[in-house]
């Protein structure tokens, strides 16, 4: 009940300086001000105040919150485990590329499909124009390859 008027009389408070700097012509900073001071009132309005008020003194309630920091500290704790037994950042890296390239292996193929590049280094990414027909040779080789 005390909690609920002491949010009543902030809220009053808060709307009298508001006003106050409205009469100013701080128009800005008066709306800014009563949002502020209107928070208190609306959340003894909706009843958050009270649950709050139960919740503080509520022996259940603090066992709940033991259980939820014991909960946190499992998973943190595991997940410490958990990264120490992955080995080095190099390891885990290296055994992500093993299981990509195995990923990039065609269930036909007999090479991964994803190798080391065929381009020449002296060859421009990009034709000029007059040169289409060098592309649609690359990509045909590249469909030869792999028997398409």
């Amino acid at each position: 009940m005390i909690a609920e008027t002491v949010c009543s009389a902030v809220a009053a408070a808060g709307l009298g300086i508001a006003a106050v700097s409205a009469y100013r012509k701080r128009f800005l900073s008066a709306a800014r001000i009563a949002a502020y001071a209107l928070v208190p009132l609306g959340l003894v309005m909706t009843g958050i105040v009270q649950w709050l008020a139960d919740t503080a003194f509520s022996p259940t309630a603090w066992a709940g919150f033991g259980v939820l920091g014991v909960a946190w500290l499992l998973f943190s704790t595991t997940r410490a485990v958990e990264r120490r037994r992955g080995g080095t950042r190099k390891e885990r890296k290296e055994a992500a590329r093993a299981a990509q390239q195995r990923e990039a292996v065609a269930p036909t193929a007999s090479a991964p499909s994803l190798g080391p590049g065929t381009r020449a280094a002296g060859k421009p990414a990009s034709a000029p124009r007059g040169q289409a027909a060098d592309d649609f040779s690359d990509i045909e080789a590249i469909l030869k390859k792999h028997g398409i």
